[in-house]
């Protein structure tokens, strides 16, 4: 097992906003935890974030990985406590959504309709 650092800034500039930005920091990430490696993201030079950012970039990992080993292989530097306290409302929703079928399928739902109205 290998401690590795992902600079967000580096990946993605000094904003975690988008989707797109998410996606990349989740691909630059989800392998190494995949084969069992510490990854810390590093969120220095990164002001200002988004829940779709962290959405994609950390929630969607609830999908495929535990709590407890997320807990264990993914830790958060320089991040700022708006960052903190947007990371933390994202998980609780995340843990919802992935741990409770009925939620999914609800969220699911919604979603779809949302969309093709």
């Amino acid at each position: 097992m290998e401690r590795k650092t992902v600079t967000v800034s580096q990946l993605i500039g000094s904003y975690g906003i988008t989707l797109n930005d998410g996606r990349e920091v989740y691909a630059s990430i989800q392998a190494l935890l995949a084969q069992g490696n510490i990854v810390t993201l590093n969120f220095q030079d990164v002001t200002l974030f988004a829940s779709p950012f962290f959405n994609a970039a950390i929630g969607q990992l609830l999908s495929e990985f535990k709590s407890d080993y997320l807990n264990e292989h993914l830790y958060f530097d320089n991040l700022s406590s708006a960052g903190h306290g947007t990371l933390r409302q994202v998980l609780k929703n995340a843990k919802a959504y992935y741990n409770n079928e009925l939620t999914r399928e609800a969220v699911d739902r919604v979603l779809h309709e949302a969309a093709i109205a």
